[in-house]
């Protein structure tokens, strides 16, 4: 068995699963809530196209947008059903399957961000 070098405690009978990164219990962590909290992104709206490590499909990238993670999902989630297409939010970065650049770009006005055209 491999001996944890941080050596962190898993489950306690007293509080219940324990996160890795406060030790504190689930229900009192702080580190998660502090996480999702802070909007990620600069301010500056950039929308680009991507086929990059998709077997050449191509993707429109939303990057930048300066909201919390349940307020960047619902924009993914408009900004999918503007283009009538699938996609994804990663890591702070909406993902739109298919090259909707210029599509994006105007709801995104629409919605009253200022969205820049980003690389090619």
């Amino acid at each position: 068995m491999k001996s944890r070098s941080t050596g962190g405690l898993v489950y306690s009978t007293d509080g219940g699963r324990m996160c890795p990164d406060c030790r504190q219990p689930l229900t009192a962590c702080s580190c998660k809530a502090s996480a999702n909290a802070a909007p990620q992104g600069d301010g500056v709206v950039r929308v680009s196209r991507q086929t990059k490590g998709r077997g050449g499909k191509c993707v429109t990238l939303v990057k930048g947008v300066a909201l919390d993670a349940t307020t960047l999902a619902a924009l993914g989630k408009q900004l999918r059903t503007a283009c009538g297409s699938g996609g994804t939010v990663k890591d702070g970065v909406i993902e739109i399957q298919g090259d909707h650049c210029e599509l994006v770009m105007a709801t995104l006005q629409q919605l009253g961000h200022q969205p820049k055209r980003a690389g090619g």
